[in-house]
């Protein structure tokens, strides 16, 4: 059964409503929105791009990209978001097999395609990338389908307010970002989207901008929380993915006024899988609703249900996710590490999130990214690199301290046997710590 296009029933429903909040605090409402959107299927249809095309979008964050999104949904057709920072030969890659490729705002006059009104659930909505984390970015086609289910999830796990403003901050080419647009499209609801995070201007918005609810990963979290955020008026869920929460963390935060919501998700399983209860971040909370989480002998998390990319699963029916975690008595996930970050150290399994955890607890550490070195002794030792805040110096004697520190958390064979500084760590533009390029 065909499902109601999202943009045209949001600005059928609520055509004045603000559907993004974007720049200086620029409203657009849905019944803009839509408008913008028929004018860039114009566009792309006088392109000669048709149901079943890919089309390849290299826009910044603002209201084309998102009129552009609309419009080739609205064409039948397959949105590739592209990576502004990729380079030339990583964005042709990406592009291959494109009907066509946007990277200036359409304009077609004032000339105007009218959007299909129903859209073909089994149809391929989105080809979005991987992080890249661990591996090469890989794509993953999304459905129409998969995307609605998402939006049903998150909204059954998070509760749903028509007056919800979303603080989107992530960027669009990655599942995270382009979720946020989507659903709230579904919902009829606003989204204040900012073209890169900043962590100043996400506090102001915060505290200022009237937002309930906001994406970001514990890195991100930390340097709102660092930017003086407290207390934010109107915020009921901070959704804190692309990684654990450490709890000091997560205790920094609900001191501050700020109820925040562990999530798990992944590109294959179109973003959030689980998502804990705002304010009960210790776990990662239960499976989304039309979603089965289950555990492999070996602890690596398998999911099954209606997100998961038709392509995604293995020929047992799940998505093997190459993460690890356990499951308590009440269902709830909590995920503990990769299984290609796990370290062997003298015959030992060591899990890089719960040492990189152990060391964020200190006082005198900003982040901290934890990796194996082959070790002629150990097999593998474990080495962590860390950024140390304001007012610390970075040297041996920190070093010693912090070793210390982690032994007094955790058993002796996961304390690393070398500690470096480092200025920043490397990260996706999401936040994801890109374990494989430290050394």
């Amino acid at each position: 059964m065909d499902l109601d296009a999202w943009l045209p029933r949001a600005a059928a429903l609520r055509p004045d409503h603000p559907a993004l909040v974007t720049g200086d605090r620029d409203v657009t409402t849905y019944a803009e929105l839509h408008a913008a959107a028929r004018r860039a299927a114009a566009a792309l249809a006088a392109s000669g791009v048709g149901p079943g095309d890919r089309v390849a979008v290299s826009l910044p964050p603002d209201v084309p990209f998102v009129a552009t999104l609309h419009a080739v949904l609205g064409l039948g057709a397959t949105f590739v978001p592209l990576d502004a920072r990729l380079s030339d030969a990583e964005r042709a890659q990406r592009a291959a097999g494109a009907a066509a490729t946007v990277a200036e705002p359409l304009d077609a006059g004032r000339a105007e395609r009218p959007l299909a009104a129903r859209l073909d659930p089994d149809a391929v909505a989105t080809l979005l990338h991987t992080s890249g984390t661990t591996a090469a970015p890989k794509p993953v086609a999304l459905t129409v389908s998969n995307w609605q289910w998402n939006a049903l999830g998150s909204a059954l796990a998070l509760g749903l307010d028509r007056d919800e403003r979303w603080l989107c901050t992530l960027p669009l080419s990655h599942v995270g970002g382009l979720s946020i647009l989507i659903r709230s499209a579904i919902y009829g609801t606003t989204v204040v989207l900012h073209e890169r995070f900043d962590a100043d201007r996400a506090a102001r918005a915060l505290a200022a901008d009237g937002i309930t609810l906001v994406s970001l990963v514990a890195t991100t979290l930390r340097r709102t929380l660092d930017a003086g955020l407290d207390r934010p008026p109107r915020l009921r869920c901070a959704l804190i993915g692309g990684g654990p929460l450490p709890p000091t963390l997560a205790a920094r935060a609900a001191d501050a006024g700020i109820p925040a919501a562990q999530t798990y998700g992944m590109t294959e399983a179109c973003s959030q899988v689980t998502t804990s209860l705002p304010g009960e971040p210790e776990t990662a909370g239960r499976a989304l609703v039309g979603q089965r989480v289950a555990l492999a002998d070996d602890g690596e998390i398998l999911v099954a249900g209606e997100t998961v990319a038709p392509g995604a699963p293995a020929a047992d029916g799940w998505l093997h996710t190459g993460d690890l975690g356990r499951l308590d008595a009440r269902g709830r996930l909590t995920v503990t590490g990769r299984k290609a970050d796990t370290i062997v150290s003298g015959g030992e399994n060591v899990a890089p999130q719960e040492v990189e955890a152990a060391l964020l607890e200190h006082r005198a550490v900003a982040d901290a990214g934890v990796h194996a070195r082959p070790d002629p002794e150990w097999g593998e030792a474990v080495v962590a690199t860390v950024v140390v805040r304001d007012g610390h110096a970075a040297g041996e004697p920190l070093a010693a301290e912090l070793r210390e520190h982690v032994a007094a958390r955790l058993a002796r064979f996961k304390v690393p046997k070398r500690i470096d500084f480092a200025a920043e760590l490397p990260r996706t533009a999401s936040g994801k710590l890109l374990r494989r390029q430290l050394r």
